[in-house]
């Protein structure tokens, strides 16, 4: 059963940083793609960033272009987040989702908390 866990949320102040984690167990992912999604308070959930697990290619909503990275650590079977320049509307509940690649996002972490302070 494939598992992720995530880590790495928390609050910081506008202008700041923080960096998600998402480690990921049950699977053999080289045929997956792997993403972060987010809800803020009274939002639907939204694509955030995706990356295919084998290859380099990503993909980013316009609202983060420039500002998040997604990367993968192959041997460790973890995906990342790196978020700089975070402003207010970037609070959210950050979720970590990988599925096979070109179909649909399967499995789901449990959510991290990113609160950003103005």
């Amino acid at each position: 059963q494939v598992q992720l866990v995530e880590s790495g949320g928390g609050l910081v102040q506008a202008g700041g940083s923080l960096r998600l984690s998402c480690a990921a167990s049950g699977g053999a992912f080289r045929r997956y793609m792997a993403a972060w999604f987010r809800r803020a308070p009274g939002a639907e959930r939204e694509f955030v960033a995706g990356i295919a697990w084998s290859g380099d290619k990503t993909n980013y909503a316009d609202s983060v272009k420039g500002r998040f990275t997604i990367s993968r650590d192959i041997a460790k079977n973890t995906f990342y987040l790196q978020m700089n320049s975070l402003n207010p509307e970037d609070t959210a509940v950050y979720y970590c989702a990988v599925g096979r690649l070109g179909v649909s996002y399967d499995y789901w972490g449990q959510g991290t908390q990113v609160t950003v302070s103005s």
